[in-house]
């Protein structure tokens, strides 16, 4: 029998990096990019598990440390394309209500692109900063909501500063949303930059909640500056 080669795996198997070639006139920052997600252990795990992306393994971690995705919470997900959070929320909170015994819940997933259906899963398709859009998201809801969660992202201008400053006005709107929506109690997870929450959206945060804490999943890239704030117990009551 055949022994296996020196750097072989017990099972004489190996643990190949796969590399893209270089195809006329794709960029090197293309091929970089598609060789990463080839070899991303998460993206081959979210297609073996039939997720939407790999940024459900981010929001199962959070979930599975701190512990709010559970059956009958009414959850709006903010920026939600291509359907991860919603996905992975409509399962923990028993959306479709396939979960006998168990409360059912509600996911309201809203995004300024279009996201194909989701089992549990109420979709809008919006620009949240635009006028009079969380009103409109309100309505859908018909009432408050346990969790509020935002993922929202604006796009790269390369300019550090610039999109700090665009993450943090997601993230502002998306906390006072959540103020204006979550029952006492709820619960609020945004993305932020490396370095946490800005010192004004902090401050709020820690007067409506009795926990804030800041929280960076193993499913992030390392190379990635985002990290995410996790706000729980709110306060209530406290509303403008």
């Amino acid at each position: 029998m055949k022994k296996p080669a020196k750097g072989d795996s017990g099972r004489g198997q190996r643990h190949l990096h796969e590399k893209v070639k270089t195809a006329k006139g794709r960029k090197l920052s293309s091929k970089l990019w598609l060789e990463r997600q080839l070899n991303d252990p998460y993206v081959k795990r979210a297609v073996a598990e039939n997720r939407r992306s790999r940024a459900a393994f981010k929001i199962m971690e959070i979930d599975e440390k701190f512990r709010f995705l559970t059956p009958g919470k009414r959850v709006v997900d903010l920026g939600c394309a291509p359907g991860g959070w919603c996905q992975v929320a409509a399962e923990r909170v028993n959306a479709t209500g396939e979960r006998g015994g168990k409360p059912r819940g509600f996911v309201l997933g809203v995004d300024l692109q279009e996201v194909d259906p989701i089992p549990g899963v109420t979709l809008m398709q919006l620009d949240f900063m635009a006028e009079g859009a969380d009103a409109a998201v309100k309505a859908e809801l018909g009432g408050p909501a346990d969790i509020v969660l935002s993922d929202m992202a604006a796009s790269s201008t390369g300019h550090r500063q610039t999109d700090h400053l665009r993450i943090v006005a997601l993230c502002e709107t998306a906390a006072l949303f959540a103020r204006e929506t979550l029952t006492p109690g709820g619960v609020f997870v945004a993305k932020v930059l490396r370095g946490g929450a800005d010192a004004d959206l902090l401050t709020m945060l820690k007067r409506d909640f009795t926990t804030v804490r800041h929280f960076k999943p193993g499913a992030s890239r390392s190379d990635s500056a985002e990290i995410f704030v996790v706000a729980q117990g709110f306060r209530g009551g406290a509303r403008d």
